[in-house]
């Protein structure tokens, strides 16, 4: 394995969530690939009964900008799992959905100030998307790659040398990775994970700040009950909220909630299930269509009780999910099968391959709204009818048990967190 040159690829993102404003765009084909990919990683991740937090957005992104550069049978390969096409449009794609994405923050800015002088939520989303290569000195990476990365991703070129000090290398791109999550997301690579061989680090970094449409009243939170792990039920701080601007649908065995966030182009999605131990049977009936219907629920008057909670876990390796997912030869199985000569040349004793994907988030849930990071670095090693008056009494949603939940961007209906809380301590 002397000649094999390893890269690396991950993406950061930290969240605190408002919402944005729409643009004409062709995003459908980059939300639609992150949302299956969402679904698909979510199956492979949720085995147990532990929380769980991705950012399908972010690993999307990242993998992308790898699947730029892979040819041959390892383009195949990676354009099934991540769900894309070799259409030329489908990085355009990806840069019309980061676009979108930053002219929601822009345009909320204004929101925020008209808002303030009603007494309403005078801040706007802060949301923060940076994509970077991290690359040996003097390695012969292709032009070609570099300039559509840099167009279609905004991924700047930073020559780095990992073989003098890789241990330096690995400290600089950590402290990147804090920046642009305003120190959410400290310490993605593990220590000793890149090497001399390292030649690439691809990563996408997102930090999202976003203040709920209508906030929750900190008086209205109250200790409540939460089945946890679906078993022993434990009091947990919960909010509490009524309103009408709350989207609601039944389905077979759960229901659907969505709480809009400043601006209305963002929302948070709470998928409960019916049963106390259900969210299994509710995780298999996760699909991105499902995930896509999300964005156009009805608005109900919805008497809700939503626990706070703050989700850390540390950093995961994601090399085996995807290979399972059947991204074989990007990870050089069988060996000398990796190609990536759209990166750089290929040579029998001198290729590029992945060895490992890092991934890590941050998600908080309160009174005022969400923040949220994440970080993945790849390394190279339906509605009810409408009621007539009188109105129904508010339907009462207690989210008192295991749930999935979602951060999405409504227009596009792309999935910037997924996962699940089972115990919200």
């Amino acid at each position: 394995m002397v000649g094999m040159k390893r890269f690396l690829i991950f993406s950061v993102i930290g969240a605190s969530i408002a919402a944005m404003a729409h643009g004409a765009t062709n995003f459908d084909l980059a939300a639609k690939a992150t949302n299956e990919l969402a679904v698909n990683l979510h199956h492979q991740l949720a085995k147990g009964d532990e929380n769980l937090c991705i950012s399908p957005y972010s690993i999307e992104t990242a993998l992308a900008m790898t699947f730029a550069g892979a040819d041959g049978e390892t383009r195949t390969e990676m354009a099934r799992v991540l769900h894309l096409t070799n259409d030329a449009g489908v990085f355009a794609s990806f840069s019309a959905l980061q676009h979108s994405l930053e002219e929601m923050s822009a345009n909320t800015a204004e929101l925020a100030k008209q808002s303030k002088k009603f007494g309403g939520p005078s801040e706007p989303i802060a949301l923060n998307i940076a994509n970077r290569l991290f690359a040996q000195k003097g390695y012969p990476f292709r032009e070609t790659y570099l300039s559509l990365v840099k167009q279609n991703f905004g991924g700047a070129f930073e020559p780095i040398d990992f073989v003098a000090d890789p241990a330096a290398a690995t400290q600089h791109i950590n402290k990147w990775v804090a920046d642009q999550t305003r120190d959410r997301i400290r310490d993605l690579i593990p220590g000793g994970a890149l090497d001399k061989t390292t030649r690439l680090v691809l990563a996408n970094a997102l930090y999202l700040k976003a203040p709920w449409a209508s906030e929750f009243s900190e008086y209205a939170t109250k200790p409540e009950p939460f089945f946890v792990h679906g078993g022993t039920s434990s009091d947990v701080p919960m909010m509490q909220k009524t309103s009408d601007h709350f989207g609601y649908a039944r389905r077979e065995g759960f229901t659907v909630v969505s709480l809009p966030y400043a601006g209305e182009e963002l929302q948070f999605v709470v998928l409960l299930p019916d049963e106390v131990n259900g969210l299994h049977s509710l995780e298999s009936k996760l699909t991105g269509e499902l995930l896509a219907q999300c964005t156009k629920l009805e608005r109900r008057d919805v008497d809700l009780h939503l626990p706070k909670f703050k989700l850390q876990p540390p950093t995961i390796a994601l090399a085996e999910n995807f290979e399972a997912l059947g991204m074989k030869t990007a990870f050089d199985k069988p060996h000398g099968s990796a190609n990536f000569d759209k990166i750089a040349p290929r040579k029998p004793n001198d290729y590029l391959y992945i060895s490992q994907i890092f991934h890590k988030t941050f998600i908080a849930v309160d009174e005022k709204g969400t923040e949220a990071a994440a970080a993945t670095a790849v390394t190279m090693m339906a509605a009810a009818a409408a009621l007539r008056s009188p109105p129904p009494p508010p339907i009462e949603v207690k989210v008192d048990r295991p749930f999935v939940y979602a951060i999405q961007h409504v227009p596009s209906g792309v999935c910037l967190f997924l996962g699940r809380v089972t115990d919200p301590r």
